[in-house]
């Protein structure tokens, strides 16, 4: 056996292994040349959307009314109100600009009519009004572009004297077609290494950053920084991958171009460090396929089958499991860890049915409870509004008003009280609206008109108090801007009686003031969010859309209508119940 798993196994697996390691050689150079190119393409262009983010910094001047004061003023009568306004503008650059999110902003200086205004993290020398700054002030026409020099055409140093760019950008005053100056950002060329740093892991890779004159203004050695790459000439492709030999070193090249800017990203890794890991791994691999393929021969045929029935039956278990058959007994019960791990199934298993009984439970529970929390809200509310109705007409002395007024209380109260049922009929649930805004229409006489169309089957069955808390905002809004307010509610069945889609349609209409378009937008988006606090101030909508969609599914519920000025719609859809179908729903 050991003579046929050599002949068989062992040597064809050596000769692969020599002929994988030399074919994985030889393909590094043109996975790289596929990929890095790519790569670089990508972090060319998050480097691109980051300076494009740099420099838009100086739209945010616009944010204050008070720095784009301070940048049109051409002069002052006083030294005091020039160090006033400077002191004003360099809080809020800081502000701006240095706190938050550009932790890659050193400093930030604006030259506007002879004036400076600056704010820097740290100590910096070698910026003033004059000097380097000259070729660039209030009269340099870049077009509304940005211009990016290197820390070596300005005197600028920080006190920590890392490199860094300097973005360059005019302020433009578009109200009033003029320059307010311009604007110099020092950026850290770290944020270049953040954005490197996901492409490319290996410590002995190299990175630049250079224009088309080869002038390096990044790289990953700062050394080399604001010198130049004499090789750029020589080099065959500005855009791709090739190979190039240093002192004896070959050496994988990769170049991408930027789009928006006249500068090429370098990326450059010796061979040798590239085929270092798989010599290692080579050599290892061989030595432990020696050593281990004795070992195995014998361990394979002793445990084998001691350890893959025990696993299979296992498996076979887990798929039972995964189609929702939890009644399994694997029925081992050996010490090793096979066993251990058929304990722990079964224990996961019995743990798993708990786990679904209790929360089928917990959320019936906590559904019920939600639907009462929501009623409750209701029978309080409209109540308040009718005793408040009934007070005003006996403060009036409308005796055979209030008599009938405290008739119709009488009648809405035996409702309210006498019927506990989450579903009624639909004629009852209008009779009750019926009652309500024959209430209302006894406290604001002529101002308030009403008619309730039903062209549907009022034996049908809908959802206890829907339609009290909307009439009740109707006219609570409509009021507030109408002299006279008519409400109209119309009762449809949109599919016969029978259909899977059949619903019942409520519209409660009014002439009121209407919603403006952003304003119903938002309303109909609230409808949807959960109601988590029990509080008066708009609970109507909201807890009667909650209730329907508990009761009846996500499907139903209100949508708000509306015209400007001409009045709002109130839809209510629920599916066509009748009695038989009211049994299955929560109660």
């Amino acid at each position: 056996m050991i003579i046929v798993y050599i002949v068989l196994t062992a040597i064809p697996i050596s000769v692969l292994g020599v002929i994988a390691y030399r074919q994985y050689t030889s393909s590094i150079v043109e996975q790289i040349g596929e990929y890095m190119p790519r790569f670089l393409g990508q972090a060319n262009l998050m480097i691109d959307q980051r300076i494009k983010q740099l420099t838009a910094l100086p739209e945010q001047l616009f944010n204050s009314d008070e720095a784009v004061r301070i940048l049109r003023k051409g002069s002052y009568q006083s030294s005091a109100d020039l160090n006033n306004d400077k002191y004003v503008m360099n809080k809020y650059m800081s502000a701006s600009y240095l706190e938050g999110s550009n932790p890659d902003v050193l400093g930030v200086f604006i030259l506007s009519k002879n004036r400076l205004f600056s704010a820097a993290r740290m100590e910096y020398t070698g910026m003033n009004g004059d000097g380097p700054l000259i070729p660039y002030g209030q009269d340099l026409d870049l077009r509304g572009k940005a211009k990016m020099l290197l820390s070596t055409d300005f005197s600028l140093k920080f006190q920590s004297g890392e490199p860094f760019l300097i973005i360059i950008k005019q302020i433009g005053d578009v109200e009033n077609r003029t320059d307010l100056g311009t604007m110099f950002i020092a950026v850290r060329l770290s944020f270049i290494d953040d954005i490197l740093q996901g492409f490319e892991q290996s410590e002995n890779a190299v990175f630049w950053l250079m224009n088309d004159q080869g002038e390096i203004f990044y790289h990953t050695d700062r050394s080399l920084i604001g010198t130049f790459d004499r090789e750029l000439p020589d080099y065959p492709v500005h855009s791709g991958s090739f190979l190039k030999t240093f002192s004896g070193d070959s050496t994988i090249m990769s170049i991408s171009s930027s789009a928006s800017y006249d500068w090429l990203l370098v990326h450059s890794t010796r061979l040798q460090d590239m085929t270092r890991r798989s010599e290692l791994v080579w050599k290892v691999t061989n030595y432990l396929f020696i050593g281990f393929a004795v070992i195995t021969i014998v361990i394979s045929i002793l445990f084998s089958f001691r350890v893959t029935r025990p696993l299979e039956k296992l498996s076979r278990l887990m798929r039972e499991v995964e189609r929702g058959r939890f009644n399994v007994d694997p029925g081992i019960h050996t010490k090793d860890e096979v066993g251990m791990l058929a304990s722990s199934f079964s224990s996961m298993v019995a743990t798993i049915q708990d786990l679904i009984r209790r929360n089928v439970q917990i959320e019936l529970s906590q559904k019920e409870a939600e639907l009462y929390a929501l009623q409750s809200q209701i029978n309080p509310h409209f109540m308040y509004n009718t005793l408040e109705t009934i007070s005003m007409a006996v403060e009036e002395g409308e005796k055979e008003n209030v008599v009938k007024m405290v008739a119709l209380l009488g009648r809405m109260l035996r409702f309210s009280v006498s019927n506990k049922a989450r579903f009624i009929p639909v004629g009852e649930e209008i009779g009750h609206v019926r009652d309500y805004l024959t209430i209302q229409s006894f406290r604001f006489e002529d101002r308030l008109s009403f008619e309730v169309i039903d062209t549907g089957d009022a034996t049908l069955y809908t959802p206890k108090f829907i339609l009290q808390p909307l009439v009740e905002n109707a006219i609570k809004y409509g009021m507030e801007a109408r002299h006279r307010l008519h409400v109209r509610i119309v009762i449809t069945q949109t599919v016969e009686k029978g259909r899977s889609d059949a619903c019942t349609e409520f519209r409660v209409i009014d002439n009121g003031p209407g919603i403006p378009e952003v304003r119903l937008e938002e309303l109909n988006s609230q409808l949807k969010q959960p109601v988590t606090e029990r509080k008066d101030s708009g609970f109507g909508l909201k807890n009667v859309h909650a209730r329907i969609q508990f009761m009846l599914g996500k499907e139903y519920g209100l949508r708000l209508e509306s015209q400007y000025g001409k009045g709002t719609t109130v839809v209510v859809r629920i599916p066509v119940l009748d009695r038989e179908a009211t049994d299955g729903l929560p109660e």
